[in-house]
């Protein structure tokens, strides 16, 4: 259906690449047209101001329900004016004792024109079609593949 690239880069900074001391900042790129920072979680050494996968995560999950939400809206001819989420991702272990983001709670807002909005009951059912249509959500138990592209290179004398 599409395909979706980005560009991942990380360079050692530090001069030491001992776990303690070694940089976790690096750059994502989106299509060379969007750029942001990213770093691992504080926990885990990163940069505080960067943002950390586990923030990315939860964040793409809160992303496509809303967008899945507000697609569904919209067909329905529901006419909303505002939606804010505060979501949150819970790290800990799963079934199998590995770390994990083992629960995502999303806390929508939404904001509908008093002339076109949904009853409980409906917006409910939008709710839930919107959890079940989101394609992020419906990919967490998917496979995810290490391609291992045959080559290593040796970063020549400093």
């Amino acid at each position: 259906m599409s395909e979706h690239v980005i560009t991942l880069n990380w360079k050692l900074q530090t001069g030491s690449f001992d776990y303690d001391i070694y940089n976790r900042e690096h750059s994502i790129d989106f299509d060379n047209r969007n750029r942001i920072c990213a770093s691992a979680a504080p926990e885990f050494h990163g940069n505080p101001s960067c943002v950390n996968p586990e923030q990315a995560f939860v964040a793409s999950i809160a992303s496509c329900h809303m967008l899945t939400f507000l697609a569904l809206a919209s067909k329905k001819q529901f006419i909303v004016v505002a939606y804010n989420d505060t979501a949150r991702g819970i790290l800990g272990k799963n079934s199998a004792g590995k770390i994990a983001i083992t629960r995502i709670d999303l806390s929508p807002v939404i904001i509908f024109a008093e002339e076109k909005c949904p009853t409980q009951e409906i917006f409910e059912q939008l709710h839930d079609r919107a959890h079940k249509g989101c394609f992020i959500a419906n990919s967490i138990a998917s496979c995810i593949e290490v391609e291992i592209a045959g080559r290593m290179e040796i970063a020549p004398d400093a």
